[in-house]
């Protein structure tokens, strides 16, 4: 674990290919939570794990909720730009692609993910976004022609409801993103059936930059 001299506490993983993988995980993770899943759906990437900064109780996340999917829009707007800030310091520090990093984001980490793209646009060309919702009730303005994002939803997901996957797909979408929404038979919990696709999504888009 590399001490947070960068703002994070975070895990890098180096790999042979092209792509960074940036590792955001879900309410009570860590920078280490995501790195089995990074590796089985890009072998080759190199993964970047990332610890979020707010605690609630005792366990990690990347920004504060007023109640279940009740966010506090002004922390999300401050913690992603500190994400952000982060992202950029990484990427000089070891030396990364900046057009090659991939968000892999769950829950929690989907939603600051999805944020990151709406506020810091083109930073951040590709990213999939596993049981995402949309982290504010009026979105900002955002230009992300040339981006590309997978949205991955469970259909009986009793925390993203249908409505909510699908004004975030409309959001990513209008702004110019090519989004491709996916549906597994599934509810907050990935499924092991919708892993191969996202592998896919992803060895689809490695021409992207």
């Amino acid at each position: 674990m590399t001490e947070p001299e960068l703002g994070f506490y975070h895990r890098l993983v180096p790999g042979e290919g092209a792509d960074t993988l940036l590792l955001l995980h879900g309410t009570g993770g860590d920078e280490s939570d995501l790195l089995p899943l990074g590796r089985a759906l890009s072998p080759d990437a190199t993964l970047l794990g990332v610890r979020g900064r707010v605690l609630e109780g005792s366990v990690p996340r990347f920004f504060r909720r007023l109640a279940p999917g009740v966010f506090d829009e002004e922390d999300i707007q401050a913690r992603t730009r500190e994400l952000g800030q982060f992202v950029r310091e990484a990427a000089s520090r070891y030396a990364l692609d900046p057009g090659r990093i991939v968000a892999l984001g769950y829950s929690n980490g989907a939603n600051i993910a999805a944020g990151l793209l709406l506020l810091e646009p083109g930073l951040v060309r590709r990213a999939a976004l596993l049981r995402a919702m949309p982290p504010f009730a009026q979105p900002p303005a955002a230009d992300l022609l040339g981006t590309r994002v997978l949205l991955s939803e469970g259909r009986h997901d009793p925390q993203v409801s249908v409505a909510q996957a699908q004004a975030l797909e409309e959001t990513l979408r209008s702004a110019g993103a090519d989004v491709r929404l996916q549906w597994a038979d599934a509810a907050h919990q990935l499924s092991s059936a919708e892993l191969p696709k996202v592998r896919d999504w992803l060895r689809g888009t490695q021409g992207a930059s």
